[in-house]
């Protein structure tokens, strides 16, 4: 099946042409200009960036209630969802804790937080004070396990869309398809076209903003690299490399085994198929705006059912976050080292649980692990401050892990979608729309 194409060429080249555009305009501008964030190019960049952000993020609450209603809706039966549920749920743990361990296993080898000079660490914690004491604010308070699962389920479904709280939106959702499900009616057949309608309408309207995304890709790596320079690449380069190096293991060895014995599905097949969620994912550091190119991808691309990508995809853009967990779990030990706080074998045990479910209640927008990550902090008794110090470089690791987030979320669909097939889904059931069409 073609790649989708706007003017002849492929959209994730055109992604990947504005990725390198911007950086490599961003560095020179760095180098030649040293701007600040106030100047006028860097600000001009960042809006048409945070634009199309915006538009994407629009259409989040439409496209996860409307994808995961219609994927519920669509398994016919209680018995399917049921067991495409469970896969999702153990598939995400297993997935989750071997990503977790990976990290962990890494820091505890390469022990990249020693050895650390006291000045860096004093510059460090200066330059991230401000967006430190934020985070630390929102963290108060240490991790409440029961108000967790009690914030699960929404009081007022509209207020939780207003104030986009995602998980209580599924959670809506997915009872709502049950609903549909259960209430076999022409009535409720009539309400479920509807659905399909809003989930057709929505999928049109980010087809025709993902046609900006290579120039908004530029503008945004264009303002990150012209305030931050090189400084993004090479600040704390052990600790980046440490968690770029086991993000990679993840990412080329434990995806592929899963997707060849588990999905049975050619590894390079899946990987060549899925060019554009990772381009998007690394560009935009947003499992939810790479929601919609997944969708497509999984269909067109990697040809599974669409109601179990539409299932799979939509619960584990917020559930399904092995990077995310990795990255708080190698964070946590990174500034346990640094602040020379010496962590069990029990606490890391500990961690490592609460990152898998830290990787499930994080938001998937930019940034959205650095509050999960203060709260483990304080759990452990490590410093929160001390997360200034990676703020500098979590922009860049923010964008990796969501590319490993998302890689993760067809991964788990195309293991899900082993044996199953698209034979309840009606023939006028809509179909996505490509950026080209």
């Amino acid at each position: 099946m073609e790649t989708t194409k706007k003017g002849g060429i492929a959209l994730h080249w055109l992604m990947l042409a504005g990725f390198v555009i911007g950086l490599a305009g961003g560095l020179w501008a760095n180098f030649a200009l040293q701007p600040t964030a106030d100047w006028w190019p860097v600000v001009i960049a960042g809006t048409i960036g945070q634009i199309f952000l915006k538009l994407l993020f629009m259409m989040v609450i439409p496209l996860l209630f409307s994808a995961l209603v219609i994927g519920v809706a669509e398994m016919g039966d209680l018995k399917s969802l049921g067991r495409a549920g469970i896969k999702t749920l153990l598939l995400t743990i297993i997935v989750s804790g071997v990503a977790v361990v990976i990290g962990l296993g890494m820091v505890n080898y390469f022990r990249p937080g020693e050895g650390v000079p006291a000045d860096l660490a004093k510059q460090l914690l200066a330059q991230g004070a401000q967006g430190a004491s934020e985070i630390v604010e929102k963290a108060q308070g240490g991790v409440q396990f029961d108000q967790f699962f009690l914030d699960l389920i929404p009081s007022n479904v509209v207020t939780a869309a207003a104030e986009n709280q995602i998980l209580p939106v599924m959670i809506f959702a997915l009872f709502f398809g049950i609903g549909l499900v259960m209430a076999k009616s022409p009535q409720t057949d009539n309400l479920q076209r509807t659905v399909e309608g809003l989930l057709e309408v929505t999928m049109k309207l980010i087809n025709l903003f993902i046609k900006l995304a290579p120039i908004a890709i530029a503008c945004l790596m264009f303002k990150l690299a012209a305030v931050f320079g090189w400084d993004l690449l090479v600040r704390l380069a052990a600790y980046v490399g440490v968690a770029v190096g086991a993000m990679a293991i993840h990412m080329f060895v434990v995806y592929p085994l899963v997707v060849w014995i588990g999905g049975g599905m050619n590894p390079l097949k899946f990987f060549r198929g899925i060019r554009e969620p990772m381009v998007v994912a690394f560009s935009t550091a947003s499992s939810n705006a790479s929601l919609p190119v997944s969708l497509r991808a999984a269909e067109e691309q990697l040809g599974l059912p669409r109601k179990i990508a539409r299932f799979v995809l939509t619960v584990g853009a917020t559930a399904n976050q092995n990077g995310t967990a990795l990255f708080e779990g190698v964070t946590v030990l990174f500034l346990a080292q640094f602040f020379g706080v010496e962590l069990s074998l029990t606490q890391q045990v500990v961690v490592m649980l609460v990152c898998i479910l830290g990787g499930v209640g994080t938001a998937g927008v930019p940034a959205g692990s650095l509050p999960v990550v203060a709260m483990i902090l304080a759990m452990v008794h490590v410093p929160v401050e001390g997360i200034g110090l990676i703020l500098g470089v979590d922009r860049f690791l923010d964008m990796c892990r969501t590319t490993l987030n998302v890689t993760g979320d067809l991964v788990l669909a195309t293991v899900v979608s082993r044996g199953e097939t698209d034979d309840v889904v009606p023939d006028d059931a809509p179909e996505p729309v490509a950026p080209g069409a």
